[in-house]
C-alpha cells in the first residue's frame, strides 16, 4: 500500500495473524473522539505576518517553504511547519534575543484554505485545499468519488486531538448520498478521511501505515501514538 491508501500488495501472513488476535483498531492508542478544536499549526505554503514592535523595519511576510522553514532578517531560518503561533513566536524571539534588547515577536498566519488528506478506495488520493466549510462527504466526491470497491458505510475520519493524540472514529457516507440530514463530519484542517476496500476486515493495519509513514513537515502536522490514552 502507498502513502495514500492504494492497496497494492496482498496481506501479509504475519499481518493478518495480527489482525484475527487483536480485533479492529484493538493495539492503537487512540483519544476518544471529542469536538477539540486543535490550534492552528502552519504548513508549507503558509504565509504569515511577523512583527516586530522593538524593530518594526524587521516586520515582513514570508512564507513557509517546503522544508517547514520561514527565512528572516539577522536570524535566518526557522522552522515554523507543524507549530502553533505561541510556539513561533517563541522560536522567533528566542533567536532575535541576541539580536535586540526587546526581541518580542508577534505572528499572524494569513488566510489559508481547509487542507485535508483523502485516501483509500477513491478515484484520485491525494491531498485537496477545500474551499470554505466542508465535509467527509465533499472531500470523497472532490478526490474523484467512490471507487466501485469502497465501502461507503465505513469511512474512518482521523483527526489530531489533544496532545498530539489521534482520534479516530468511522461513518456512514453512504447514507449522505440519499439523506442531506445524515451526518457527513464537518472537517477540520488536517483531517484524513480514509475509504477502505468493501470486505477488508484489516483497515486498522493500513490506518497504522498511515500513522507510520505520516511526515509532521511534508504534512503540518503528526501524531502521538506512542502514549497510552488517559482514563
Amino acid at each position: 500500500m502507498d502513502l495514500l491508501g492504494r492497496i497494492d500488495e496482498p496481506e501479509p501472513r504475519g499481518a493478518r495473524a495480527q489482525r484475527e488476535g487483536q480485533g479492529t483498531f484493538g493495539d492503537i492508542p487512540y483519544a476518544t473522539w471529542s469536538d477539540y478544536e486543535p490550534p492552528y499549526r502552519f504548513y508549507p505554503g503558509d504565509e504569515i505576518e511577523v512583527s516586530l514592535p522593538s524593530a518594526p523595519e524587521l516586520n515582513k511576510t514570508v512564507t513557509v517553504q517546503p522544508d517547514g522553514r520561514i527565512s528572516l532578517p539577522l536570524i535566518g531560518g526557522v522552522m515554523a511547519a507543524d507549530r502553533t503561533g505561541p510556539e513561533l513566536q517563541g522560536a522567533l524571539s528566542e533567536a532575535y534575543a541576541s539580536q535586540l534588547l526587546r526581541p518580542a515577536v508577534d505572528v499572524t498566519p494569513k488566510a489559508a484554505p481547509l487542507k485535508v488528506f483523502v485516501g483509500g478506495e477513491v478515484g484520485n488520493p491525494g491531498i485537496y485545499d477545500m474551499v470554505g466549510d466542508t465535509d467527509a462527504l465533499r472531500a470523497v466526491i472532490q478526490a474523484g468519488d467512490f471507487k466501485p470497491s469502497a465501502d461507503r458505510d465505513k469511512v474512518i475520519i482521523l483527526r489530531r486531538g489533544p496532545d498530539g493524540r489521534g482520534m479516530m472514529r468511522t461513518v456512514k457516507l453512504g447514507k449522505g448520498l440519499k439523506n442531506p440530514a445524515a451526518d457527513l463530519v464537518p472537517l477540520r484542517r488536517f483531517d484524513i478521511v480514509y475509504v477502505p476496500r468493501s470486505g477488508v476486515a484489516n483497515a486498522a493495519l493500513f490506518v497504522q501505515q498511515y500513522f507510520r509513514d505520516l511526515s509532521p513537515i511534508q504534512f503540518g502536522f503528526s501524531y502521538a501514538l506512542g502514549a497510552q490514552v488517559g482514563q
